[in-house]
């Protein structure tokens, strides 16, 4: 069984590891599925004693889609997002939050470590902030506490991540873009390759191709403002794990997510992009688990 009902949608869900490992929930970040997370990384964190948890978010993968809420204008919703005027969205951060309580719940999981990476970063925040009675610990990875004035991607990063395939109903159209799109955000001290990054990019396409759903969480992203009072009410062990080189969500914002939450630990890792590259698989691992590991005690 991979579905779920929680927080009123399905989610589709896969936990790897014994049912009596130690319970770690990982987030995905902004239009990836539970999928994306590599093999390795995986099969990693088990060996270290985890139940691993991982999930589609709502508008990814095999998750409930909301198609009914229509296509987004992105460029329109950044552009009152930078004027200060509202942004109408059929859901928010808070949302994607309650979906992780409510599949929690529906795991009969009372607490879990939960690491997130990049928008998963920011709905783990929130659950830090919000639910910290269900968290074990916090892991922030390459993500943001959304406070204004924090320096925005490369010009390279956000055209990127604003562009489309030049075919977008064509299956190998679709790949060759994601796997250019993915070069820009990679690790320069890590690259994965070409060869890596297609493969990926047919699992992620032949799972389930739903780019209105990646516009609806940008949006979603969008409306959620920022974190960066409400980080200061986070009490559970925070660790924040930054890739110096990231040309998405810069360095800087890690450091200041780290700032704002008390007691935090930060690790910057120089090489490190907008990715969990095959080579940065054992470092973020041992990141983790020693994190993880102190919490426990």
């Amino acid at each position: 069984m991979t579905a779920f009902q929680a927080n009123g949608i399905e989610i589709d869900a896969k936990t790897f590891g014994e049912a009596t490992g130690i319970p770690l929930l990982l987030i995905r970040g902004l239009g990836t599925q539970r999928t994306a997370w590599p093999d390795a990384f995986l099969d990693a964190l088990v060996e270290r004693g985890y139940r691993v948890i991982t999930f589609d978010n709502r508008d990814a993968g095999l998750s409930t889609k909301f198609d009914e809420a229509g296509s987004v204008n992105i460029a329109e919703a950044l552009g009152r997002a930078a004027r200060g005027e509202p942004i109408d969205a059929p859901y928010g951060i808070e949302d994607m939050a309650l979906d992780v309580v409510g599949l929690l719940d529906a795991l009969e999981v009372e607490t879990a470590h939960v690491a997130g990476i990049s928008m998963g970063g920011m709905i783990a925040q929130l659950l830090a902030a919000r639910h910290g009675e269900r968290l074990r610990s916090l892991t922030s990875i390459m993500s943001s506490s959304g406070a204004l004035g924090l320096p925005g991607p490369t010009p390279e990063a956000a055209a990127a991540l604003m562009s489309l395939p030049e075919d977008p109903d064509d299956r190998e159209s679709v790949i060759r873009h994601s796997v250019e799109t993915e070069k820009v955000f990679a690790s320069p001290g890590y690259p994965p390759g070409d060869d890596y990054l297609r493969a990926v990019a047919e699992r992620a396409y032949d799972r389930c191709y739903c780019p209105e759903g990646v516009s609806r969480q940008m949006l979603a992203v969008l409306t959620g403002g920022g974190r960066a009072e409400l980080l200061k009410t986070i009490r559970v062990p925070t660790l924040v794990i930054h890739g110096v080189d990231d040309p998405l969500i810069p360095v800087e914002a890690g450091m200041d997510t780290a700032k704002r939450i008390p007691g935090a630990e930060l690790r910057l890792i120089p090489g490190m992009g907008h990715d969990i590259a095959p080579g940065l698989i054992p470092t973020l691992v041992d990141a983790i688990a020693e994190h993880t590991a102190a919490a426990e005690r």
